[in-house]
């Protein structure tokens, strides 16, 4: 089977993973403005990210994220904690993660690295650059990265993440 750039086969599924409702409201709105084909979904901590991931309770039909947009600082369970989870799960550690947080502290960028983020971004102040920035996101990600088909299945992925 071969594999290219979502952008050419399908709408990608992006999750986002974020605690603050207005922070949501902008990615949403950056992903509209940037008219990008993509099937945002959103949970608003990591445990339920984790629960979405795994397709357990409500999230038991949820499909596969192409990619994943983590924030750093959430209640209940933190970016930190889910990364840790995500890279430690066989089921999980295929999905590219991507941590968008304001954070620019250096022990913060570390830390997640070292847990394995595919990519630290840290958000725009203004929604102009935001929007730029959600584009460049997606450009990179759904047009020249090629990943895992997490549905039917590539050498090293699941067949079925359930």
């Amino acid at each position: 089977m071969k594999l290219e750039p979502l952008a050419r086969s399908r709408i990608a599924e992006i999750l986002l993973v974020e605690d603050n409702e207005d922070d949501v409201f902008l990615t949403r709105e950056a992903f509209d403005a940037a008219s990008l084909r993509v099937n945002l979904h959103h949970v608003d901590n990591g445990e339920k990210c984790l629960q979405y991931l795994r397709r357990q309770g409500v999230y038991a039909g949820a499909p596969a994220p192409d990619l994943i947009l983590l924030d750093m600082h959430m209640p209940v369970m933190d970016g930190y904690e889910v990364l840790a989870e995500i890279v430690k799960d066989e089921r999980l550690r295929h999905f590219p993660v991507v941590v968008l947080t304001t954070s620019y502290e250096a022990a913060d960028i570390r830390k997640m690295y070292d847990l394995r983020c595919n990519s630290y971004i840290t958000k725009p102040v203004d929604f102009e650059n935001f929007v730029k920035m959600i584009a460049q996101i997606a450009g990179y990600w759904l047009t020249v990265v090629v990943v895992p088909d997490h549905e039917r299945g590539t050498p090293g992925a699941p067949d079925r993440l359930a």
